[in-house]
């Protein structure tokens, strides 16, 4: 692995260039807390979390792999505390229809892609969740979503998406692949998707994409059993999540629910078009020796190693290009020009992103950890 390019190669200024994201965890991390001894450790073990991996991305001077652990354990201990949650408040990871109709469910991004055209339209949010007040409203979830999509834009998907560390990191847990070639034309799939979701739930007026096919109703809540509808609902997000989000991604070593199946992912890389940030081959030292397409988790390179539309900047072609051809690149600037600075830019915000977004349900996992252990 190339790390001497991007590598700090030392620790003070590692340090200090990570300061900053220390400051950013602390004030995010906070809210919420009540003084309470378990509390004040999940919080200082939190900010210690991600503080670290943010220095080891600096100081190493690879992105993917630091970025991953920490990804992954986030995507981990949010379904912990989401559930956990749940059980708290309704008793169960479960909604039944008295839930829906009083509007008491969560607004999870991927609903985004299905409730545009219905508020277009005829002005009418077609999702059963609370519009300010409440755990995940939409109000806050849509400015989340937008706010980040314009500065990262598919880079959402790689650092803020607390269902992406799953298929990532199931991804990894083999050290080759047994299906060594995926078709880069699968990645079209996933756009099919949002064009096919987003008019059927419009038609509908129901978010079909959660109320049939989101894998990861199984690591959040899911629709109560009560007849055979609901009960095939069941099976069919258990498949779901068996094929795409763990055996795909074990037999290929790539996201294959993330790449070729989310509408949501498919929405995140049109922001690509007009986000400040991307990912760009410097021509002048690339030797096509095509590693970056072989290790791209997201079907994202072209043959002629170009990062495509659908680049969830995640950082793993930086990182493996041995002769530093792939680069973050700040959008208006010269290709191949400070690219090191473009790149610790990028990391502020994307980092950022993951600490907001997940890192209050780290820190909730980690305190009931240290509860049942007290």
């Amino acid at each position: 692995m190339k790390t001497n390019l991007y590598s700090t190669g030392n620790k003070l200024r590692s340090i200090l260039l990570s300061l900053p994201m220390v400051l950013i965890c602390m004030l995010m991390l906070s809210r919420g807390l009540t003084g309470q001894l378990t509390d004040t450790i999940s919080y200082v073990a939190t900010v210690i979390f991600y503080s670290f991996f943010f220095f080891m991305m600096l100081y190493k001077g690879s992105i993917d792999k630091w970025r991953a652990i920490a990804f992954v354990t986030s995507a981990i201990f949010f379904a912990i505390s989401f559930m956990h949650n749940l059980i708290d408040l309704r008793g169960s990871v479960t909604y039944s229809d008295e839930e829906v109709m009083s509007c008491e469910i969560p607004f999870c991004h991927i609903v985004t892609t299905m409730v545009l055209i219905p508020m277009a339209i005829k002005q009418t949010i077609i999702f059963p969740g609370s519009i300010e007040s409440g755990f995940a409203s939409i109000s806050s979830m849509l400015v989340i979503v937008f706010g980040s999509s314009i500065i990262l834009g598919r880079g959402f998907c790689s650092w803020g998406c607390f269902y992406g560390g799953w298929d990532d990191g199931f991804s990894r847990l083999t050290r080759k692949p047994f299906i060594k070639r995926v078709n880069l034309a699968y990645r079209w799939f996933a756009f099919a998707m949002l064009i096919v979701m987003a008019l059927w739930s419009a038609s509908t007026m129901m978010p079909e994409y959660c109320s049939w096919l989101c894998p990861f109703k199984l690591v959040t809540e899911r629709d109560e059993i009560v007849d055979t509808e609901t009960l095939l609902k069941n099976i069919v997000m258990i498949i779901m999540f068996l094929g795409l989000v763990v055996v795909l991604p074990l037999l290929t070593k790539k996201r294959i629910q993330c790449a070729t199946f989310c509408p949501m992912g498919a929405f995140e890389s049109l922001f690509n078009k007009i986000s400040i940030f991307h990912v760009v081959n410097n021509e002048s030292k690339c030797i096509k020796c095509g590693k970056c397409q072989n290790v791209c988790p997201m079907l994202a390179i072209s043959k002629d190693n170009k990062p495509l539309i659908n680049c969830a900047k995640c950082g793993r072609c930086v990182d493996e290009c041995p002769t530093g051809a792939m680069q973050y690149h700040i959008k208006g600037t010269p290709i191949g020009k400070r690219f090191t600075v473009a790149r610790i830019l990028f990391l502020y915000p994307a980092y950022s992103l993951m600490v907001t977004l997940i890192g209050g349900s780290m820190m909730d996992a980690i305190n009931l950890i240290f509860k049942s252990l007290i």
